[in-house]
């Protein structure tokens, strides 16, 4: 029945509900303004964001325009999207909540190291958890999408076959708990956005980075890198990364009825749905590009050696737990919601 729910949701996003909206011949065309910090190649605007944008338009019949502005292109800095949205600077943005770190605190129990699953099932896990949890803390907004990516793997310059290799290593992640968990394993955290990865890895700043496969060909790792590292088990990648895709309320609220339905419509559960599935496919073609330069190895590290990640893992999780304290969470109880809610949709 639980696979039946993904499956109903995946086909209600390929066809976006489309008959059930109408949009009246007459009125204004409305643009809206996305703004992302990844480039145009870049998988996540290529078969998602660009996607989504058409698919808008389309069920508008051309009342809805999305004006696409890729690689931070109305200015700023990627830490800065998330602002730029609720200031109404922009329509509407995507971003990763942890390029501002403990803004969105509860959201970051998914970033934990081992909770993460598959993207379909942590991202529609996340629908649950937004219900339940989450709107408060995302008051500020019109909430499109919350979803994760694949999952995060080792990609450095040294090899990274078990525990002990990856000590003392300058490793970057987008997010706190990311730093958190790279910390405990023993390794040196260095928070960025990913744009800067390339020219920190060329000056030494950093010999690695926690990375997903798919955006790895945007920043060119292939060419940067040499080893790229998954975990052997059930669980090959260590967590993954959260994303929002967030509306400014004004310019939502703003919309005629029957222009909010198709923003409705195209948001929410049946784009998590899509959502989830799209980053498990792009994986794939993403790890052929690495595999592309005839000089990058790739590994699993063994089982034996994944238990001593995860046993090592549990400061970062407390650290979470604790954090969550000093705001008046119940910490623990969210971390059984969200292992919980992702164990339902991954049977």
């Amino acid at each position: 029945m639980r696979k039946s729910m993904i499956t109903a949701g995946i086909a209600a996003a390929a066809f976006g509900l489309a008959g059930l909206v109408s949009v009246p011949s007459f009125g204004k065309t409305v643009t809206l303004k996305l703004h992302v910090f990844v480039p145009p190649p870049a998988n996540p605007f290529k078969t998602f964001l660009a996607p989504w944008a058409k698919k808008v338009e389309k069920d508008s019949v051309g009342k809805l325009k999305i004006q696409l502005y890729p690689s931070m292109q109305l200015g700023g800095k990627p830490t800065q999207l998330v602002d730029q949205v609720k200031d109404g600077i922009v329509d509407i943005a995507w971003t990763l909540p942890g390029y501002t770190a403990g803004r969105f605190p509860k959201l970051e129990v998914f970033e934990l190291p081992f909770i993460h699953t598959s993207p379909l099932a942590t991202t529609m896990a996340i629908q649950d958890f937004y219900d339940k949890h989450l709107k408060e803390e995302f008051k500020d907004y019109h909430v499109l999408l919350l979803h994760c990516h694949a999952g995060s793997l080792f990609q450095t310059k040294k090899p990274i076959r078990k525990f002990d290799d990856v000590k003392g290593l300058k490793i970057r992640t987008a997010t706190r708990a990311g730093g958190w968990y790279l910390k405990s394993i023993g390794a040196v955290p260095i928070g960025a956005p990913l744009p800067a990865i390339p020219q920190m890895l060329s000056k030494g700043v950093i010999e690695g980075a926690l990375l997903p496969f798919e955006i790895a060909p945007a920043i060119k790792m292939q060419q940067l890198v040499s080893n790229f590292s998954v975990l052997g088990g059930s669980q090959p990648r260590m967590n993954t990364s959260t994303f929002s895709f967030l509306m400014n309320k004004k310019s939502y609220a703003k919309l005629p009825a029957d222009l909010k339905k198709v923003i409705d419509n195209n948001s929410g559960r049946a784009l998590a749905a899509l959502a989830g599935k799209n980053w498990a496919d792009i994986e794939n073609p993403a790890r052929k590009v690495m595999a592309s330069k005839k000089k990058n190895k790739f590994y699993t590290i063994p089982e034996g050696e994944v238990s001593k990640f995860k046993a090592a893992a549990k400061p970062a999780i407390d650290r979470w737990v604790a954090q969550m304290k000093k705001k008046g969470i119940d910490g623990e109880a969210l971390l059984k919601d969200a292992r919980a809610m992702i164990a339902k949709y991954s049977k």
